[in-house]
């Protein structure tokens, strides 16, 4: 743990030097309600004849909470999840995809959490996560630890839920919709649609409500699965609106349900560059911003 604070300190500067004082805060907790250790990983995973072992890639509870300085405290609190694809861990994720900064710049009125899933491995296994009811226990242990630090009241409850994830992140935000026992409003895919669509439609039509963008590439492997999701959405007469990236706009953003965008931009370039992170969070309808 302390070599994880340490690390998360040595991030946070970088982000402080970079883009002036930091607005947030940052809390880690170990929980035993994230992805690893787990039996589907507890010898490790081959990927192309090399071995990713449980010591070094599954054995990481660690999750990052991050919350606005001047938060309002409300009865409810509102939380964006984030989930990390391959050959990422939490803390590499906040700088590489500038989440911290964007997040900050949002001025939303909510919490990010970060919790690990497979550490710098090529593996989109959600482990723990993908089991009833686990990711409840772990926004149950997010709550927990924002009381324990005063960010929030003692009666403080989840308000809305968002999970957001790049590339195969989208097993183990599928398999939350599916089992997590925790009423998601809105799920943001960063060309993560290689698979689960049924997962995915399931959650679109169980809340009139329920906000889903898909945001893919001409290269990233989820080309014609968002394509086809279109057509599946389309036969279930909830009109999509379907446009390019340049074409985005705050508006379309808050008055859309159903929203797939395709950039011409690479795989790892999309979620910062240009700010669509800061985007589609700062537009969530339900999420108010901190005046």
């Amino acid at each position: 743990m302390l070599q994880r604070i340490l690390a998360l300190a040595v991030l946070l500067n970088l982000y402080i030097v970079g883009e002036g004082q930091s607005n947030l805060n940052y809390f880690t907790i170990t929980s035993s309600h994230t992805s690893f250790p787990d039996t589907g990983r507890s010898k490790g995973h081959v990927y192309n004849n090399v071995l990713y072992s449980a010591a070094e890639h599954y054995s990481d509870s660690s999750v990052i909470i991050i919350a606005p300085k001047n938060f309002h405290l409300k009865k409810k609190i509102d939380m964006i999840f984030w989930f990390h694809g391959w050959g990422n861990n939490i803390d590499s994720a906040l700088v590489r995809y500038g989440l911290s900064r964007q997040f900050d710049e949002s001025r939303t009125n909510a919490v990010l959490v970060l919790a690990e899933t497979a550490k710098d491995a090529p593996d989109s296994y959600g482990g723990k996560l993908e089991q009833e009811n686990v990711f409840k226990g772990l926004v149950g242990d997010v709550l927990q630890k924002l009381k324990n630090e005063k960010v929030i009241t003692p009666r403080c409850n989840t308000g809305h839920v968002v999970l957001a994830g790049h590339s195969g992140a989208y097993r183990v935000m599928a398999n939350i919709l599916q089992n997590g026992n925790v009423p998601v409003d809105e799920v943001i895919l960063f060309d993560a649609l290689y698979a689960d669509t049924d997962k995915f439609l399931k959650w679109i039509t169980s809340g009139k409500d329920h906000r889903f963008i898909d945001l893919y590439t001409d290269s990233g492997g989820t080309f014609d699965n968002s394509k086809e999701m279109m057509r599946q959405v389309n036969d279930l007469k909830i009109p999509p609106d379907s446009l390019e990236e340049q074409d985005v706009s705050p508006e379309i953003m808050r008055e859309n349900k159903v929203i797939f965008i395709h950039t011409s931009h690479a795989h790892n370039d999309i979620i910062q560059h240009p700010d669509n992170f800061y985007l589609f969070i700062s537009n969530a309808p339900f999420i108010k911003k901190i005046k």
